[in-house]
């Protein structure tokens, strides 16, 4: 029984370790993250709480400090703006 136990917490915490990991496909590099600020600033934003680059190249801003409030925003992969949405 002990030695079940013990096999199911071993699993448990290496397929968390597993999951864990995967957060790294969100970085977004050096060079776009200046391509991303750039952005922002012709929009008038800044200082956004955090960037991620999802599928298909789209960047995802969360929380950006702008004229007209705070606002999420999308961008394409050509840094070009998807969508912006103000809550």
């Amino acid at each position: 029984m002990m030695r079940a136990l013990g096999l199911a917490l071993a699993l448990a915490l290496a397929s968390t370790a597993v999951y864990a990991d995967d957060d790294d496909d969100d970085d977004v590099p050096a060079a776009d993250m200046a391509k991303v600020t750039a952005a922002l600033a012709d929009l008038g934003c800044k200082d956004p709480e955090g960037v991620k680059k999802e599928e298909e190249g789209v960047y995802e801003i969360d929380d950006a400090k702008c004229k007209m409030g705070t606002m999420d925003i999308k961008l394409d992969k050509d840094f070009t703006v998807l969508l912006i949405s103000r809550y």
